[in-house]
């Protein structure tokens, strides 16, 4: 089976508030792709279709349903419930043994592993409450490593990091590509992105460029994108083709 994703004209909204127009393009399987664009610009919610959390408007999206993995924004996520950081990585075990299902002995060393391979051996019990942003990111990441899955999903994976939880992060990233998983990313880091990712979608709603990094990054793009975001109307709502 591909683990491409496919967009066809597609556009999605918040309630009559634009977020994404008319886009269409393809992630090929194995891919490593950067979601840029400024704030606003419809990144997250590109992101959380194609996971399946947000239904489009029009267009049609195409995805493999059942193998995607989704890392959320660190900020988004509440720490105050009282769990520990192995219950939070089985939980990458739930979309093969069910939520009800007690949680086995090669599963657990699985979670265990899991853990120590982000930097985080013998954090088992720790309340997530009690970790810095960097800890909970790995353990995030550690959630990720135990589902496994053959599309990975990343909004803003590095935001707030020190640079040596980034860059231990990072080496997941390529571990990932390497077994030919297809990887997106929402970023804001450009630097980062030149560096690390082959691919770039630039998005200011509208696709401005989608290719090779350093062409959908070049000056002229960077600009477009710019000025649509500064043109943009906080309160326009769903553009008449995608109401129609």
């Amino acid at each position: 089976m591909s683990h491409g994703i496919e967009l066809s004209n597609l556009t999605l909204s918040h309630g009559r508030r634009a977020a994404v127009h008319h886009v269409s393009g393809r992630f090929a399987p194995g891919s490593l792709t950067a979601i840029v664009g400024p704030n606003g610009a419809g990144k997250s919610t590109l992101l959380r279709a194609i996971a399946g959390l947000h239904r489009p408007d029009t267009g049609h999206l195409n995805a493999p349903r059942g193998s995607i993995a989704l890392l959320p924004q660190v900020a988004a996520v509440d720490r105050a419930f009282p769990i520990r950081c192995l219950d939070v990585v089985q939980f990458g075990h739930w979309s093969r043994v069910g939520a009800f299902r007690a949680i086995r002995p090669a599963e657990r060393a699985r979670s265990l592993q899991a853990l120590a391979a982000v930097g985080l051996e013998g954090f088992a019990s720790r309340p997530v409450g009690s970790l810095s942003v960097g800890q909970f990111q790995r353990v995030l990441f550690a959630r990720l490593l135990v589902q496994d899955a053959p599309v990975i999903l990343l909004d803003e994976p590095f935001n707030a990091l020190d640079a040596r939880t980034i860059s231990d992060l990072l080496e997941l990233v390529r571990r990932w590509h390497g077994e030919g998983r297809t990887v997106i990313a929402v970023l804001h880091d450009l630097e980062l992105v030149q560096r690390e990712f082959p691919q770039t979608l630039l998005l200011a709603r509208e696709a401005i460029a989608w290719g090779p990094t350093e062409q959908a990054l070049c000056a002229e793009n960077r600009m477009r994108a710019r000025m649509m975001a500064e043109a943009w109307m906080d309160d326009a709502e769903v553009c008449e083709r995608s109401a129609a």
